[in-house]
């Protein structure tokens, strides 16, 4: 059994990661895992929300939404935090540090490959981007951003979906019509867009967005920045 219901939000800080969950269906039948402080939701949610100090309740959260029908989405809010805070709670503490940098990969490695691909929810990762130089290129990437072996070997490969939220001027989205893209009425105001980005284009060749082959159209790179629709689409692709 494995799971394609699994995707990578990344962004750059307040480019629309967390709003992009606002039209969620069924929220009731979410579970949100807060990792950043408390930090409050941009909208009022109905989420069945968690509040995590370790993560390594992360595994047993997966344990418990197993038994749990009610529940058809886990989302990790975000990645990064996730990793930081076993950085500061169980890297940094230890009397081996060379040891505790081991486990802080397989931490990731078993989430991913115990508990993620073997759940049968929907599982929605966000996470925070940064510009990295590339020394050997000379090029600087977009990337998650974590430390250790799973830098080298990047996080975002371990997704075959992965998008990135963005702020687009509306002058730039002329070429990307589609039924997935609307103007509303603020944004028409203001003159800019909050969109997720779901193909590469020339001028991000350096980002790591991914998707499997033919699952968006050309038209479709940027899109409305609503995870429901690309909830839909994963749905629609894998049926």
């Amino acid at each position: 059994m494995s799971n394609n219901n699994i995707v990578l939000v990344s962004g750059k800080s307040a480019s629309g990661k967390s709003v992009s969950l606002r039209n969620m269906k069924n929220p009731e039948g979410i579970m949100y895992l807060n990792c950043e402080n408390n930090k409050a939701l941009p909208f009022k949610s109905k989420f069945k929300e968690a509040t995590v100090t370790d993560p390594m309740q992360i595994y047993g959260a997966f344990e418990q939404a197993s038994g749990m029908p009610e529940i058809h989405t886990i989302i990790i809010d975000t990645m990064t935090y996730m990793m930081d805070m076993y950085e500061t709670l169980h890297v940094l503490p230890s009397a081996n540090t060379m040891r505790a940098w081991g486990e802080y990969a397989q931490f990731f490695k078993r989430l991913m490959s115990q508990y993620v691909a073997l759940s049968d929810k929907n599982v929605i990762f966000l996470a925070h981007t940064l510009d990295v130089l590339n020394e050997a290129e000379m090029v600087n990437e977009t990337l998650v951003k974590v430390k250790g072996s799973l830098m080298n070997q990047g996080i975002e490969s371990y997704f075959s979906q992965v998008i990135s939220s963005k702020k687009v001027a509306l002058n730039k989205l002329e070429p990307y019509k589609s039924k997935l893209l609307n103007i509303t009425e603020e944004e028409e105001h203001v003159g800019v867009k909050y969109v997720f980005q779901t193909r590469l284009t020339k001028e991000t060749v350096n980002e790591r967005i991914r998707s499997p082959l033919g699952m968006w159209d050309i038209p479709e790179t940027l899109i409305d920045n609503d995870i429901q629709l690309v909830l839909n689409r994963i749905h629609e692709y894998y049926k």
